[in-house]
């Protein structure tokens, strides 16, 4: 069954504490999921540069076969979405160091006819009216799941509390998820955001995995044990395009009748846990590019034994 992602295709800036520097490469939540997804089933993305928007990164999307650019609008006379960070020691915090909107201060890409009867909609972190605005273009959905972030919490909640009654699933970090309940305890947080009405809520706690809360069980997924960790960026959204990638590609096997459910979503969740430990060996999506599945295969049947107690 079809799945689209809408969000952000930027040019990036990174800066890790080994010294390894990468200036102008590409990135965006929806470049992040959109290539994770795509090695499950075909990726419809919705998203706006500007006409200074490199040609090499268009020419990395499309060495995605799963990638449908149709959605992917090249505005003239704008400018792409910039943004530079620089990890901590630990690779575990960043401080940004410029953020250049551009093209995001204007108005949403459109929603190309052909894609308005996508099943499986995954709303990438951008502002909750944005969002919304998205979520309505998409009538025969299935399944709809947000990402968000601490700026949304703080500046559009009332926005964003409307969008988390309409979505199935809101993925966020924990540290976002105490802020929006005003809860110290995790698990307490997300019960309190089930409240709004989702049926599920996926707390990401970056090396150390993610809790999964659920209308009907909790559960707790580690990360894969990395040995090195190159560049952490976009590993949140590959993540979730593995999680969602799967989840659409069950449903349209006839595996999964309820994509919702418990169990598919915790057996999604392992599959975004393998596509983030692909992501973080390498800048940008340069891993992620030259990624097989016969890879993805042997790590998630490796991530199997390791997490399965007899």
């Amino acid at each position: 069954m079809s799945l689209i992602v809408t969000g952000t295709i930027g040019i990036d800036t990174i800066h890790t504490p080994g010294g390894e520097n990468r200036e102008a490469v590409l990135g965006g939540s929806a470049a992040y999921f959109a290539a994770a997804a795509s090695f499950y089933q075909t990726v419809r993305m919705v998203a706006v540069v500007g006409d200074d928007f490199p040609s090499e990164h268009m020419r990395t999307l499309g060495k995605f076969k799963g990638i449908d650019t149709g959605g992917l609008e090249v505005r003239k006379g704008s400018k792409t979405f910039r943004w530079g960070g620089k990890y901590a020691e630990n690779m575990d915090h960043r401080d940004t160091m410029f953020t250049e909107l551009g093209v995001l201060l204007e108005k949403p890409p459109t929603v190309p006819a052909e894609f308005k009867d996508s099943a499986f909609v995954f709303l990438a972190n951008t502002a909750p009216a944005v969002q919304m605005q998205m979520l309505e273009q998409f009538p025969k959905r299935v399944m709809a799941v947000a990402d968000t972030m601490d700026l949304w919490i703080d500046t559009a909640r009332a926005d964003l509390e409307e969008l988390i009654r309409r979505v199935d699933g809101l993925v966020l970090n924990y540290d976002e998820a105490e802020l929006f309940a005003g809860k110290k305890n995790t698990i307490r947080a997300a019960k309190k955001i089930l409240e709004l009405g989702p049926k599920f809520v996926v707390v990401k706690k970056g090396e150390h995995g993610c809790l999964f809360i659920h209308r009907d069980g909790i559960a707790a997924m580690p990360a894969y044990p990395a040995e090195e960790v190159v560049d952490p960026t976009g590993a949140g959204d590959t993540f979730a395009g593995g999680m969602m990638g799967h989840i659409a590609r069950a449903s349209a096997r006839g595996i999964s009748h309820v994509p919702t459910s418990f169990d598919v979503v915790r057996k999604a969740l392992a599959h975004g846990t393998v596509m983030a430990s692909f992501n973080i060996e390498s800048f940008s999506l340069e891993r992620l590019a030259t990624l097989k599945h016969e890879e993805i295969d042997r790590r998630f049947d490796e991530f199997v034994e390791l997490t399965s107690v007899s």
